[in-house]
């Protein structure tokens, strides 16, 4: 009797998590539906006229759908780089014997600590250096690497049995041929997190591309929802609007992807 009033409870304490969490959402796309939505007149979770003027009017006032592709093309440049990088150190990490080797690796990791805004004066010095100020390039070049995506691509390949690697030197295979025909296929769970992971992170990016980006065309997504928000008033319907369109590739992809993701935080290790 106690389990089942114990299952009963921790099933309504879900529950309750769940529509806590799923209610900012609801609010949100009710907001973006809602023609005028303001704070002083917060609309009901179902509206009573829906209407898109909001969505129309976040396309025809504002370079929306070329932020958009501005956004879409940072993200996958900056997954594919990382996650190049990341597999290569990772494999580098998991199989080479060198001195130093574990050194290196934890100095690679403490990196995680160093937040972004004690790096902000020297990279922007740098991207000027360059010439990369307002430029695309100098969006990608800080974010190359990733610490946490190499720790977490070196636990999965960990995992995959030395063997292999053997057997694959015997019949003649080179470390690049290992690389890509045995340890990839073998840890794909765990490149599907990480790109995952790095593709929402350069979505949701908004302190570098704020500081590096100029031109009003060049702007992410992030940057481009602060600036429908006025000094004086703002268009909230049109705003949710903005954040409902952001929100929801992120959250196909993750439906889509979600199992991956299960699959490989659970195979790397991390709790």
């Amino acid at each position: 009797m106690s389990r089942r009033w114990t299952g009963t409870l921790v099933n309504a304490l879900l529950v309750a998590g769940a529509l806590t969490m799923v209610f900012p959402f609801l609010w949100t796309l009710s907001t973006s539906l809602t023609s005028g939505a303001g704070l002083s007149a917060t609309p009901s979770l179902i509206p009573a006229e829906p209407s898109l003027e909001a969505y129309r009017t976040l396309f025809t006032s504002t370079p929306f759908a070329r932020v958009i592709l501005n956004s879409v093309g940072l993200a996958v440049a900056v997954t594919v780089i990382q996650v190049t990088t990341s597999a290569t150190a990772a494999y580098a990490f998991a199989r080479f014997e060198f001195p130093g080797r574990r050194v290196i690796f934890a100095l690679y990791l403490a990196t995680m600590m160093i937040p972004m805004q004690v790096l902000l004066v020297p990279l922007f010095e740098q991207m000027r250096d360059y010439g990369l100020i307002d430029s695309y390039l100098g969006v990608i070049l800080p974010t190359m690497a990733s610490a946490f995506g190499v720790f977490l691509l070196r636990q999965a390949m960990v995992t995959v049995p030395r063997e292999l690697d053997e057997a694959a030197t015997i019949d003649g295979a080179g470390h690049v041929r290992v690389f890509a025909r045995i340890i990839l296929p073998n840890v794909r769970p765990a490149l599907a997190t990480f790109s995952i992971f790095a593709f929402m992170s350069s979505w949701n990016a908004f302190l570098w591309p704020l500081v590096i980006l100029r031109s009003e065309e060049m702007k992410t997504l992030p940057l481009a929802l602060a600036s429908l928000q006025g000094q004086f008033t703002t268009e909230w319907d049109v705003m949710m609007a903005g954040s409902i369109v952001s929100i929801l590739p992120m959250l196909a992809i993750y439906i889509f992807a979600q199992k991956y993701i299960i699959q490989g935080v659970a195979g790397s290790g991390i709790k």
